[in-house]
């Protein structure tokens, strides 16, 4: 197989274009000289641009082009970004969205080797040159992207620095919290995601609180929330429910600070999120409160990593809206597991990042 000109499509969302980073790894190890273009969608071609694996991000802009049978412009704009795929003449493509869309994508391309998931949905597969049998139940979504990279002959990757952070990127976090927190050079702290995308990943603001109360209360660990936009609120929830608030980044930084803020912190606490996934990538303890999703297929990936699920009969459900409503019974998943455990097991994420 050519990988001299490989295209990776793997546009969304966060989490699953980190978990999918150990495939480019593999490639370049295997064949440095391959030129590496990544297919991304625009919030999250951050986390590609600058990486020194990746000689190209094409970014999709899937929010536009959605609109394009409404609007011949942007119609136009479409066919002129497959006529861009084409020319740049793959050799080969990898599949990892395994859609309908990606897989149109994928035979826009004309590359002569297009290789995707069997069990992918929305008939992508019709639209691949070779498919990789991966079984779905209990495995885990890096394991799956890295059987594709195994089928492809190209092994185990050696490295584990599938998402690099610049020293500099480092510094000017580190100038940031002592500026604007006074938490001085390589004073440790604790990165906090409580936001999560669905309702039913969502552990409740004033438990976190408590945790992080406790936590500073112990070792003087000081805590740093972080996300987008939408955790903005439970941020504010948290603050509001502590004696000293922590200090609130959510909303103020790009995605390569966000990577930076993380990488810098000594371990973290999330809900089943991306920046989870963006802790586990650069190598952070991570503690993860676990609702309707299971661990098991994106928990956090690799050593050291603490996870608390499975504490509802109905678990994991995949659920965006629990079936119980708002009554007793409601997301027990989340509401059975207690601030004291959590911190229980923290604990030994903040002993751990501190080795």
């Amino acid at each position: 197989m050519n990988f001299s000109r490989t295209l990776i499509i793997k546009p969304s969302s966060m989490g699953d274009v980190i978990q999918a980073l150990p495939v480019l790894t593999a490639l370049k190890e295997a064949h440095p000289r391959a030129r590496v273009t990544w297919l991304v969608a625009r919030p999250f071609a951050g986390l590609l641009e600058g990486h020194p694996r990746v000689d190209e991000v094409l970014i999709f802009d899937r929010q536009r082009f959605g609109d394009m049978g409404q609007s011949l412009t942007i119609a136009a704009e479409f066919l002129g970004f497959l006529q861009r795929l084409r020319a740049r003449r793959f050799t080969t493509v990898i599949d990892l969205q395994g859609l309908l869309r990606s897989g149109l994508l994928a035979l826009a391309t004309g590359a002569p080797s297009r290789i995707g998931f069997r069990e992918a949905r929305e008939l992508a597969p019709l639209f691949y040159t070779a498919e990789v049998s991966v079984p779905q139940a209990e495995t885990h979504a890096v394991d799956r992207y890295l059987a594709v990279a195994r089928r492809l002959g190209l092994g185990t990757p050696r490295a584990t620095d599938h998402l690099p952070v610049p020293d500099e990127a480092r510094r000017a976090v580190r100038r940031r919290l002592a500026e604007e927190a006074g938490i001085g050079p390589g004073e440790p702290y604790l990165a906090v995601c409580a936001h999560a995308r669905w309702v039913t990943k969502q552990w409740a603001p004033e438990r976190f609180a408590r945790v992080l109360e406790a936590m500073r209360a112990e070792t003087g660990a000081r805590a740093v929330l972080v996300g987008s936009g939408d955790a903005v609120e439970s941020a504010r929830a948290i603050r509001e429910a502590s004696p000293e608030p922590p200090i609130d980044l959510t909303n103020r930084t790009t995605l390569k600070e966000l990577v930076a803020v993380i990488a810098e912190a000594r371990a973290m606490l999330t809900n089943d999120s991306g920046p989870m996934h963006v802790a586990a990538a650069v190598g952070k303890p991570v503690v993860a409160i676990f609702g309707p999703t299971n661990p098991r297929r994106t928990g956090p990936y690799g050593p050291r990593h603490r996870v608390l699920a499975g504490r509802a009969a109905c678990s994991p459900c995949y659920r965006r809206r629990c079936l119980y409503g708002a009554g007793a019974a409601g997301l027990l998943c989340l509401t059975n597991i207690t601030p004291d455990e959590v911190l229980e097991q923290l604990r030994g994420a903040w002993r751990d990042g501190g080795d």
